[in-house]
């Protein structure tokens, strides 16, 4: 189950992100901030696209930098909300 999650995440940080960089290409342990330069605005843009993508209103005051670490993490993360 979660296997499929993290794969759906890096498809859809590889869509935000647009330079070039493929879902395949993302590691579950890359740092999302550091690794792949993730800005604000990107973020925001992420989160709400997994919003979208999951159908889920990601619960914000809850979320973590840390869940944001790796996509392996935030991919954890978003598998507690859609149980």
């Amino acid at each position: 189950m979660t296997a499929v999650i993290e794969d759906r995440v890096k498809i859809v940080l590889a869509k935000v992100l647009d330079n070039g960089t493929t879902a395949e290409q993302i590691g579950p342990e890359a740092d999302l901030v550091e690794q792949y330069g993730l800005d604000s605005l990107q973020t925001i843009t992420f989160l709400l696209a997994i919003e979208d993508e999951f159908d889920l209103e990601l619960d914000y005051p809850q979320l973590q930098l840390d869940d944001l670490r790796s996509v392996r993490q935030f991919s954890a993360f978003v598998a507690r909300l859609t149980q």
